[in-house]
This record gives structure tokens, C-alpha cells and sequence, in this order.
């Protein structure tokens, strides 16, 4: 009598897969204990540093800081101790030839796009804020030429406010390099510096973070035998 085979069972209908959880984008040395760890090696380093650019009220930090823009804070300073001799006040810089300012500017690079901001920022600070420089991170960024780094700088500098942190060039570069964040984007980099950095701490890192990218993490072949943070650091070019 020959066996009778089974029928394969019918495999049970799967419904839709649940999505897998979304990984976390916090980046893995931006734990409290390490980030602890490096703001008190920068505090060692750079214990009282602040911003490199020459001036002597808000306005011409403003000023300053439009023209930092794709150039070296040495270079805006040899031009802002002239600069800042024949243009004194917002209405100097507003009601100003603009081919005469470009003139002025011209070694900051971008010298056309920076006359047009530096002189819209002043007719607004001149018609809508009374001559004075705003105090708040959203009348700043009503200015022409002005976004969240600019406005960064002014406000914690000019007035200790800290509204956000500023991210330049260097501090975008550390904080990569630190693994303090996974983003490449500077609003994004911001928003995950705001997250780990004590809100006390904002205005002062940001500028140790300016300092040492100067001195010592620099772009090309960073200086780690120089570094007090080479032992916590375990970026991919480091040099020793």
C-alpha cells in the first residue's frame, strides 16, 4: 500500500513589516562624560578667549562680521582700522557711494555682495531699530547679509547673549572631528551643539573651538602632539 504524502502546509500570509526603528543621530562621543571631559580641557587651553575681530561697539562688530565672510579675521582687521576711521556710524555706512565702500572692502573678497548687505543692514538699523543694533536673534536675521553665525556673534559678544552657537569653518571642522555630531550641515550642527553644550557654556566654546582650529587643529595635518584633547580624540586623520 504506498504512503500517502502530506500536503506542505500553506505558509501563513506575513502582514507588512514594522519599520526598524530609526537609529539615533547623536553622534557617539557626544555622551555628558566625554563632552564634560573636553570642555574642560578647552577651559585649560583657552581659559578667557573671545572673538578676534577688532571693535569697539556692536555696529562694528556687525560690520566686521559681514565682511568675515570667505576671509581670514586678520585680513578684515587691517581693513575695518581704516575703514572704521571714515565710517563712524550706520548712517556713514548706509547713505555711503557704494562704489567708494567697495573700493574700501575690496581685499575681504566679495566685495560688491558685502557693499549690499553692509549698507542694507544700516539703512535698517538707521530707519526701523533707531540707530542701534538689535538685541534679538529675530529682528538680526531681518537684516540683509545677516544669518544665524552672524547674529550668533553679535549677540554673545556684543551683549552676552547666548541664542544659539556660533559655527564657522573651524568649529564646524571640530566638532566633526570630535564626534560631536554626524551632521555637515551648520544649522544642523548647531542644533546638536545647543543639545550637549550647558546654554552657560554656548558663547565661550564656540570661540575655543575658533581658537584651537587657528592654533592647533588645523584643516591640513593637525597638530595633535600639541593637543591636550589627543588623548579623548579619535578622529580618522589624526596625525600621531
Amino acid at each position: 500500500m504506498k504512503a500517502v504524502k502530506a500536503k506542505p502546509k500553506a505558509a501563513k500570509r506575513k502582514g507588512p513589516r514594522a519599520a526598524a526603528p530609526a537609529k539615533s543621530e547623536r553622534a557617539a562621543g557626544a555622551t555628558p562624560k566625554r563632552v564634560a571631559a573636553i570642555l574642560a580641557k578647552l577651559d585649560e587651553a583657552y581659559p578667557a578667549v573671545t572673538c578676534a575681530l577688532e571693535h569697539v561697539n556692536p555696529f562694528q562688530l556687525l560690520i566686521a562680521t559681514i565682511l568675515s565672510a570667505q576671509c581670514t579675521d586678520v585680513r578684515v582687521n587691517e581693513v575695518t582700522r581704516t575703514l572704521f576711521q571714515k565710517y563712524h556710524s550706520p548712517e556713514d555706512f548706509a547713505y555711503a557711494n557704494p562704489r567708494e565702500l567697495e573700493t574700501e572692502i575690496r581685499p575681504t573678497g566679495f566685495f560688491r555682495n558685502k557693499t549690499k548687505s553692509i549698507q542694507g543692514a544700516s539703512k535698517k538699523i538707521v530707519e526701523e531699530f533707531h540707530g542701534k543694533v538689535p538685541q534679538t536673534m529675530e529682528e538680526l536675521l531681518t537684516l540683509p547679509g545677516v544669518a544665524r553665525k552672524t547674529a550668533n556673534v553679535v549677540l554673545g559678544t556684543a551683549f552676552g547673549i547666548a541664542a544659539g552657537v556660533v559655527v564657522d569653518t573651524h568649529v564646524q571642522r571640530l566638532s566633526m572631528r570630535l564626534d560631536l555630531t554626524r551632521n555637515t550641515d551648520p544649522k544642523k550642527i548647531e542644533q546638536d551643539l545647543m543639545r550637549i553644550i550647558p546654554k552657560e557654556k554656548w558663547i565661550l566654546f564656540s570661540h575655543q573651538l575658533i581658537w584651537h582650529g587657528r592654533r592647533v587643529c588645523v584643516a591640513r595635518k593637525p597638530r595633535c602632539a600639541e593637543c591636550n584633547l589627543e588623548h579623548i580624540c579619535y578622529s580618522k586623520d589624526k596625525t600621531i
